[in-house]
């Protein structure tokens, strides 16, 4: 096993070739889920893994499975999976890096003629981010049976674009049932997402769990009106936004430093600068790692916000629309990775994951972990993210290594 290295010029030419599909003037990726640019990146990926003789199954929901046998036919494969979708202004190696590092997993193997004892299943898994249908992690959901496909296929963007007919209009709508194609166990590589791998200099990040993660969506309607109303006379939506993005500030310090509450997206109608704002339309992200303390934090956030809404005189409208609780790894795919540093020599710590990813919802049905790789400044849902040449190979060489000592446990008697 020790001879099995990946090759680290070929990932980073993989990571900056795919980088060009949607490739934005700022060095970033806008390839959003179940777009003309998603359906080009999924033909390369399935170009790819066909290469290598890997069969691909897609399910209902657009996730795809690439499937390499191994000795063993009658135990189920070992997943390696991620996400190739983006944000409108992401980086490189969010998502992107999981899968393309499974990818070199696989060719390493290829190149090598090894066989595996269980089969390898390197997967892609549909709508991570949830940035044009939330929620995020939607295709790992379904498979996980968080969801069921009549709730993914109803979900729209804000265009009013069904997922039905998104996925349907890029060709990528397979005939598997959803969590019909099995798997044993899932490890799943990512960018940390934030600034402890680097402060703290350390290469490979074990990862734990995953916090847990809250999503709202609020409507607040008042009363469009010219700009010289008296300002007693005004039922201003915007107003109420704005009191509301400065309570969920202050709900996540006052549970600091776990806490975090963002607001990350509002729109305002009719947005002209002379007419006070009749409607906002706007999604409230709270996180923590501990589930009883995320609660409280929601108890106060439905406490403020009809507060404030009445105040100005709002029209509210409060939505639900996420709830992932706090996520627990499993212990021997962990010790997988610990051996898998350890083989590799490189320095590591313990992390929890603040970002939600799909082995959040995978956890749920198989044992599942993570790996991460430092990214510089913790910077990432940005085009500036950056991860280094060697930060990329490291995760890549420590995924593999972890599978290979997963699979010593399917090894024949």
């Amino acid at each position: 096993m020790q001879n099995l290295t990946i090759d680290a010029q070929r990932l980073w030419d993989s990571l900056m070739e795919t980088a060009q599909i949607g490739g934005t003037a700022k060095g970033g990726i806008c390839r959003l889920t179940l777009t003309d640019l998603d359906r080009e990146v999924r033909d390369w990926f399935r170009a790819q893994v066909e290469a290598l003789g890997c069969q691909v199954t897609v399910d209902e929901v657009g996730n795809m499975f690439a499937y390499r046998p191994g000795r063993r036919s009658d135990v189920v494969p070992i997943a390696i999976g991620s996400h190739l979708d983006t944000q409108p202004t992401g980086g490189k190696f969010d998502g992107v890096l999981g899968v393309l590092a499974g990818l070199e997993a696989l060719r390493t193997l290829h190149d090598l003629g090894y066989e595996t004892n269980a089969p390898l299943l390197l997967v892609n898994w549909t709508n991570e981010e949830g940035s044009r249908f939330a929620p995020a992690m939607l295709g790992s959901g379904v498979y996980a049976g968080v969801f069921d496909r009549a709730y993914a296929d109803s979900r729209e963007d804000r265009q009013g674009v069904r997922f039905a007919d998104a996925l349907e209009a890029i060709g990528y709508r397979g005939d598997a049932p959803a969590g019909s194609v099995p798997f044993g166990a899932m490890f799943e590589l990512h960018i940390e997402q934030g600034p402890i791998l680097e402060a703290e200099e350390k290469m490979i990040g074990i990862v734990t769990g995953v916090q847990g993660m809250r999503w709202y969506e609020i409507e607040l309607t008042g009363s469009e009106s010219h700009a010289s109303t008296p300002m007693n006379l005004r039922r201003n939506a915007l107003l109420g936004a704005a009191r509301i993005v400065e309570r969920v500030d202050a709900i996540a310090k006052r549970h600091a430093p776990a806490a975090v509450g963002t607001v990350g997206l509002m729109e305002v109608s009719p947005n002209s600068r002379n007419v006070v704002p009749g409607h906002v339309f706007l999604a409230v992200d709270l996180r923590h790692p501990d589930d009883s303390v995320l609660e409280r934090m929601e108890r106060e956030f439905h406490e403020a916000v009809p507060a404030i809404a009445g105040e100005i005189g709002l029209e509210l409208v409060t939505r639900k629309v996420w709830d992932s609780p706090a996520v627990r790894f499993d212990p021997e795919c962990i010790a997988s990775v610990r051996a898998g540093v350890a083989r590799a020599g490189f320095s590591t710590r313990d992390i929890v994951s603040g970002a939600g990813h799909d082995a959040a919802y995978i956890a749920r049905v198989v044992p599942t972990t993570m790996i991460f790789v430092p990214c510089a400044g913790g910077l990432s849902h940005n085009e500036a993210e950056s991860t280094t040449f060697d930060e990329c190979a490291a995760g890549a060489q420590v995924l593999l290594n972890a599978v290979l000592e997963y699979d010593r446990r399917f090894a024949a008697p």
